[in-house]
């Protein structure tokens, strides 16, 4: 995609813009909101664990104190949360430039969220369509507005199980995760649909971040995920700077493309240099993705302001 390699060293500036950054207490999303502040953002940290948020703010700061940044509690898991984060956002703001859904959770045994539904479906897909669906309007007043949803490789081996999508019947860790990572992809790139049909500023973009050593593995409980993606496959990881590249490429570069998907470019997009890649195939299914939203239409409660899916 480029001769040069690209490093957020090329990042555009970006002051003035006001950011959101899901997840952005460790890994991938620190190190977006810190390349982002480093750029002149306003980045406002969405975290589920405020102090640890703090910290990372304190980080973020320690290197480069004129970042400004703010610390709200976000839990994706509870619907209810995601709608106070919201209401507390649009009564700060006017406008937002930029949404990253970022935050995920990774193979725990099966558990629920707050509303009843299977936690890594409800705070990977339902809690970032929700907050995408009530923060939209302020999207679409900001400048170069974009909704960076940041899926994962396993996307390419999920299955979404309509039928069975909270895992009452079966329950797989992994399979679960690869279907709440699929959805990801159908969402953002059934957005950019709705998106394309309106006068809408706001782009939908899609990335991931390859294989990257954070505490989403090391910290599953799950002892075999644990052990071969927290330590086996360790050695072969990416940092969270080289991971967040793709997000933030697909987040600042200009020539980016709404319904565009960015991740590393190396073999089986492990790591690597931002370039766009082709989803899977399942993930540009039309029927697939009306029926993924008509479904998180119905369990979040919240109805976005596009024209209907379809």
């Amino acid at each position: 995609m480029t001769r040069e390699r690209w490093t957020d060293d090329r990042m555009s500036d970006q002051s003035g813009r006001t950011a959101v950054v899901t997840g952005a207490n460790s890994g991938v999303g620190l190190a977006t909101a810190r390349a982002l502040a480093r750029r002149g953002a306003r980045v406002v940290l969405a975290v589920r664990d405020v102090d640890r948020g703090r910290r990372a703010a304190a980080d973020i700061t320690a290197g480069f104190p004129a970042a400004r940044l703010d610390v709200r509690h976000l839990d994706l898991a509870d619907l209810d949360s995601v709608r106070a984060f919201a209401d507390g956002t649009r009564a700060e703001r006017q406008r937002l430039d930029l949404l990253v859904n970022n935050a995920g959770v990774m193979a725990p045994p099966r558990t629920l969220g707050a509303q009843g539904h299977e936690v890594q479906f409800a705070t990977n897909h339902l809690g970032h369509f929700a907050l995408t669906g009530l923060l939209l309007d302020l999207l679409g007043r900001g400048a170069d507005p974009r909704v960076v949803t940041v899926s994962s490789p396993n996307h390419r081996q999920g299955r979404i199980d309509f039928d069975d999508l909270d895992g009452e019947r079966a329950y797989s860790p992994m399979g679960h995760y690869g279907q709440s990572k699929l959805a990801n992809a159908v969402f953002g790139l059934h957005l950019h649909r709705l998106l394309a049909r309106t006068d809408s500023p706001v782009r939908s973009v899609l990335a991931h971040p390859g294989y990257v050593a954070t505490n989403l593995q090391k910290g599953t409980p799950v002892a075999g995920v644990r052990l071969l993606y927290g330590r086996l496959l360790a050695p072969l990881a990416q940092k969270p700077a080289d991971g967040a590249l793709s997000v933030l490429y697909a987040a600042t570069e200009p020539g980016v493309r709404g319904g565009e998907f960015i991740a590393p470019g190396g073999r089986g997009e492990l790591r690597g240099a931002p370039t766009r890649v082709e989803p899977a195939p399942r993930a540009t299914d039309a029927v697939t993705g009306r029926r993924l939203w008509e479904v998180s239409e119905r369990l979040t409660g919240v109805r976005f302001p596009l024209p209907v899916a379809g």
